[in-house]
């Protein structure tokens, strides 16, 4: 059960916002988390890493709009090395632009690269707040022995049912997610995963946008 529960928030994120299908919903997410407002979706090149090419390594959702490499993570429990996964993350996507753009690094002229953002989508019952985590938090007591070269900051956001309002209210299709991440975790008190599931796109509000997504697709949901 515990391998269900850390798993079918991260799938159902992925299936919702890291696909082809829903670009308007990743825009939706990507303006909510960064108060802007761009409004075509066809902007956005999705960057998604796959474990076929990188055996081992796989994210949730990444992709590039006007030249911001945005990475996303979902997580139902808090992770407090994700700077350093997040830096592997954009390790392997800088390599994957640089080699598509036929970008010339060794030469004398500085390449433009996107402007990393990352995120990592909590939902966890831990009860974790909103804040920022720091690679540098990982070097230890040596860090005050000399200050690094390295430093990443990945911004947690608790996206609970109930939380951040605001940003759910400015993304419906977040919001509507966090509702039936919600709902599945009460339903799994008392019946199996298919079950729960099951019932909690039954009890689905109508007008979520979402809704009709998800019905049409309830096997891959399940």
């Amino acid at each position: 059960m515990s391998n269900i529960n850390r798993t079918h928030k991260d799938r159902l994120f992925r299936f919702l916002f890291g696909g082809e299908a829903n670009r308007e919903w990743t825009l939706n997410l990507f303006n909510a988390v960064n108060g802007t407002g761009y409004a075509n979706p066809e902007d956005i090149q999705i960057t998604n890493i796959d474990d076929a090419i990188y055996m081992g390594m796989k994210n949730d959702l990444s992709f590039i709009l006007y030249y911001v490499m945005n990475i996303y993570e979902q997580q139902s429990t808090f992770n407090p090395n994700m700077p350093v996964r997040q830096l592997m993350y954009a390790g392997k996507l800088y390599d994957k632009y640089i080699h598509m753009n036929k970008l010339n690094i060794y030469g004398r002229k500085t390449v433009r690269l996107p402007v990393p953002r990352l995120v990592v989508f909590y939902n966890g019952t831990e009860g974790m707040e909103d804040t920022v985590l720091k690679l540098s938090d990982a070097f230890g007591p040596d860090a005050a022995l000399t200050e690094p070269d390295i430093e990443v900051k990945v911004r947690m956001i608790n996206i609970n049912y109930g939380k951040n309002s605001a940003l759910l209210k400015a993304c419906k299709p977040l919001a509507e997610y966090a509702w039936l991440v919600e709902e599945i975790t009460k339903n799994r008190r008392d019946m199996d995963i298919d079950s729960a599931v099951d019932k909690a796109l039954d009890n689905m509000p109508e007008d979520y946008v979402i809704k009709p997504f998800l019905m049409g697709n309830r096997a891959e949901v399940r």
